[in-house]
């Protein structure tokens, strides 16, 4: 084994540690980066999964739900962009943090990142393992939970394979699945505001307004659970930085990509739901929204109703139902991505096992790491679902308060960071207000969600009379820190500082290949 260093010329501070550790440079543009941060989101899966829930709260007020849950994700990008352009490094919040708060802190918060992924894969897997069945008509085999694990452990191991031979291969599968996803989504709004105009939507139907995009008369608590309901599913977009050591200008390309995802994101769920209120109403029968039967996936109770019959109309069904498929297969290889590149950091200055530094000497991407992603998230997801399926479902509403821990930990550090270089008003703005204020924002909606979730009505399962959720996401947090302070033991250089500042990081890059 040999170890892959950069040329003396290219040392430039943080950044290049960056350039040290084997992946292919130049491998993806600005828009390849935002195409895999708006695929990582899994946006029509997201709107499917969460509009009804919304609606029922916050009825007509949707929109302006997903406008406010918007604000804190745009204010956390511009911390990931302005600490890319600093370090572009594949660890992220991981590598920031520690740099900004110590080596622990930073620890904790690639912690954040893999558990928040490996939970999240989970049910990705299990929805497309579904998905996939109706999609044929296999609606018995849709139902088995035998059977949608089996399949959804065969979508990661061919994700995890299509991330392991990189990031282009990657990249070129995003553009189609993505591509389908926007289509239908697109044509979902398209037919239904269309039969608003025209006074052919069924009854119960709203003509849009502008009052829907603010949220006055929203009591505070409702509003609150909305938002947590809704700030969740802009998650992912951070893997458009993930990959900036892969990116062809990795100081700007990925901040950029990370911007316009989050922008982009907010376009396709404010139009999807104000067209889907629309057309649906907030009626607690039928179509309606505020129909408890329909808030699972609006769109598979909405389609018939919206594309009509004929063999257009069929077409159009089949694709949106192609479109969640898509939805969930695409975040199932994002997913991937980010995480593997976490863990690569992590071996690459010994803050775990340096075998999970290894590069694979043909595809150059992170062989070890993305394996051994692939590998823990089917065991946990074959394993919580032989438990129970309860508590694999409060797994991932827990996987909220990860989201929220790690995403503020960086808008806290781009402010620390910052904090004594600070030269213009736009310095002062976009490295310190914003970040802080996205920090500060994302831990209120953490102590809120610590409040909703120990609540032992929520969710589905009771753990020594608080909820599960917070059981599960406050649990996975502490599991982390117990797992840092044993390999503290073990290995204590990276916990010294040793391994973090100005030193090569300790990358292999493998002689045989897989």
């Amino acid at each position: 084994m040999t170890t892959d260093a950069a040329s003396p010329s290219a040392q430039r501070d943080y950044g290049d540690l960056a350039l040290e550790k084997g992946l292919k440079q130049g491998t993806v543009g600005l828009l390849g980066s935002v195409v895999i941060g708006i695929a990582s989101t899994a946006p029509a899966y997201s709107l499917a999964a969460t509009l009804g829930f919304v609606v029922i709260v916050v009825g007509v007020k949707a929109p302006s739900i997903m406008l406010l849950a918007f604000v804190p994700m745009y204010l956390v990008a511009t911390a990931y962009a302005e600490l890319n352009k600093r370090d572009p490094d594949c660890g992220t919040t991981f590598t920031w943090a520690a740099r900004a708060f110590g080596p622990r802190t930073g620890w904790l918060g690639g912690w954040g990142i893999i558990a928040a992924d490996v939970i999240v894969m989970a049910n990705l897997a299990q929805i497309a393992g579904q998905y996939g069945f109706l999609l044929f008509g296999l609606d018995g085999l849709a139902e088995s939970t035998f059977w949608t694990t089996f399949a959804g452990v065969c979508w990661i191991a061919v994700m995890t394979w299509i991330c392991y031979i990189g990031l282009e291969v990657s990249a070129r599968v995003q553009y189609v699945l993505l591509s389908v996803e926007i289509v239908t989504l697109v044509s979902f709004a398209a037919f239904a505001l269309v039969k608003v105009a025209r006074g052919t939507a069924p009854a119960g139907s709203l003509h849009p307004s502008w009052s829907w995009l603010w949220p006055s008369g929203i009591g505070f608590s409702d509003a609150l659970t909305a938002l947590l309901l809704a700030i969740f599913i802009y998650w992912g977009w951070d893997t458009s930085v993930s990959i900036n050591e892969e990116s062809d200008n990795p100081e700007k390309t990925p901040g950029r990509a990370a911007i316009l995802s989050t922008v982009l994101l907010l376009a396709i769920y404010v139009v999807v739901s104000v067209a889907t209120v629309a057309f649906a109403g907030v009626g607690t029968t039928g179509i309606g929204l505020g129909n408890e039967a329909n808030a699972d996936d609006v769109f598979n109770a909405l389609g018939a109703s919206v594309f009509g019959g004929g063999a257009v109309g069929q077409a159009f069904e089949v694709l949106l139902l192609v479109s969640v498929l898509t939805s969930a297969s695409a975040s199932t290889q994002t997913t991937i991505l980010p995480t593997a590149r976490t863990s690569l950091a992590m071996g690459a200055y010994r803050a775990i096992p340096a075998r999970f530094a290894r590069i694979h000497p043909r595809f150059r991407s992170p062989s070890v790491s993305t394996l051994w992603m692939g590998g823990a998230s089917i065991v946990f997801y074959v394993g919580l679902t032989l438990i129970s399926d309860n508590v694999l479902q409060d797994s991932i509403l827990a996987v909220g308060l990860m989201i929220a821990f790690y995403y503020g930990m960086t808008g806290f550090a781009c402010a620390w960071q910052f904090r004594h270089d600070l030269h213009s008003a736009r310095d002062v703005v976009m490295r310190l207000v914003f970040p802080l204020l996205g920090g500060l924002l994302l831990l209120g909606v953490f102590i809120e969600a610590c409040i909703q979730y120990a609540d032992p009505d929520y969710g589905y399962t009771v753990i020594f009379g608080v909820g599960g959720v917070f059981v599960i996401g406050i649990g996975t947090l502490l599991l982390g820190a117990v797992l840092m302070f044993v390999y503290n033991a073990i290995a204590p250089a990276f916990f010294r500082g040793e391994t973090l500042h100005g030193e090569k990081p300790d990358v292999v890059l493998e002689q045989s290949e897989v």
